[in-house]
């Protein structure tokens, strides 16, 4: 008796049974470099840490200082500063000076966007699952 081939695949995950690469389909596909693509996956990146998703929604609400928003997440304001530094530097929030205060908003709308559209996303695949 011959030893099958052992299914080393996720349980959760299905895989094609044979090896055949459908070339009228893949032709047309374009899929970008990794040179290409790597500031959406350091976008994404940003997005991916629970305190920048909250400073997000907050500034998707209104202008903020950093004061308010420590007020409103619960956080130091070096925490949030910090964060506020990370976010800026993606090009995801805005600051500007008005006397003594730095007042926050979102760099533009897309930010806002993208952040409504990743939670109706996780709201609805969580809606799904119970």
């Amino acid at each position: 008796m011959q030893d099958q081939p052992q299914n080393t695949a996720s349980p959760f995950v299905e895989t094609c049974e044979t090896l055949q690469v459908h070339t009228d389909v893949t032709r047309g596909v374009h899929v970008p470099s990794t040179e290409e693509i790597a500031p959406l996956a350091d976008l994404f990146r940003a997005y991916a840490d629970t305190t920048r998703l909250k400073i997000i929604m907050a500034l998707s609400q209104a202008e903020l200082c950093v004061c308010d928003l420590c007020s409103l997440i619960g956080m130091e304001q070096s925490a949030v500063s910090h964060q506020l530094a990370s976010l800026k530097g993606q090009h995801i929030v805005k600051g500007r000076r008005q006397g003594k205060s730095v007042y926050y908003s979102l760099d533009d709308n897309h930010i806002s966007q993208i952040f409504t559209q990743g939670l109706q996303h996780t709201l609805h695949t969580h809606s799904q699952q119970k």
